[in-house]
C-alpha cells in the first residue's frame, strides 16, 4: 500500500481539492486496496472546518460527489505513515521541513517536482480566489503523482 498526503496551510482549499481529486483517479483505475491519499494543514488555522465554499463549489461543478471533509494539522504520527507528504507551495515545504521528525525528511516533495516544471507551486486560492486555476493545476499535476505511485507499485 502506498499512502499519499497532500498539504497546504489551512487544509481547507488546496490540499482538501488534491485528495478529493486524487481519491477520485484512485477509484476510476481501481487501486482502492492498493494507493491511500489524505490531506492535512501545517497550521492549526482551520482545524475541523468544513472545506471553503469556492473549493467546494469548483469541485461541484466539476462532478464531484464525495466532498465532505474537515481540516486537520499534520502530526508525526503522519510523517511516519505516509510514504509522501506533498505541499503545495514553497512555504509548506519550509513549514513541513521544520515540523518533521529528521528520519523522514525524505517524504517532503513539492507538489511539481515530479514534473516538468519542478519550481511551479500551486498559489493559495484563498488569497487570489482563482479556484479556477488550482483547480486545473490540480487536474494537470495529480496523474503524474499516480503514475509515479502506480510504477512504485510494480
Amino acid at each position: 500500500m502506498k499512502k499519499i498526503m497532500f498539504v497546504c496551510l489551512g487544509n481547507i482549499c488546496r490540499s482538501p481539492m488534491a485528495q478529493i481529486m486524487f481519491q477520485e483517479i484512485i477509484n476510476q483505475n481501481k487501486l482502492n486496496n492498493k494507493i491511500m491519499v489524505d490531506s492535512a494543514a501545517t497550521s492549526d488555522y482551520e482545524i475541523g472546518n468544513s472545506i471553503y465554499q469556492p473549493a467546494f463549489q469548483i469541485l461541484k461543478q466539476n462532478n464531484y460527489k464525495n466532498i465532505e471533509h474537515k481540516a486537520k494539522q499534520i502530526n508525526d504520527q503522519d510523517f511516519a505513515n505516509f510514504d509522501y507528504i506533498v505541499g503545495m507551495d514553497k512555504q509548506n515545504i519550509i513549514n513541513l521541513k521544520q515540523m518533521c521528525p529528521k528520519k523522514c525528511l525524505q517524504k517532503i516533495h513539492l507538489i511539481y517536482d515530479i514534473s516538468a516544471t519542478p519550481t511551479n507551486e500551486i498559489k493559495d486560492p484563498w488569497y487570489t480566489n482563482d479556484f479556477q486555476t488550482t483547480f486545473n493545476q490540480l487536474k494537470e499535476i495529480l496523474p503524474l503523482w499516480l503514475q509515479k505511485l502506480i510504477n512504485e507499485l510494480s
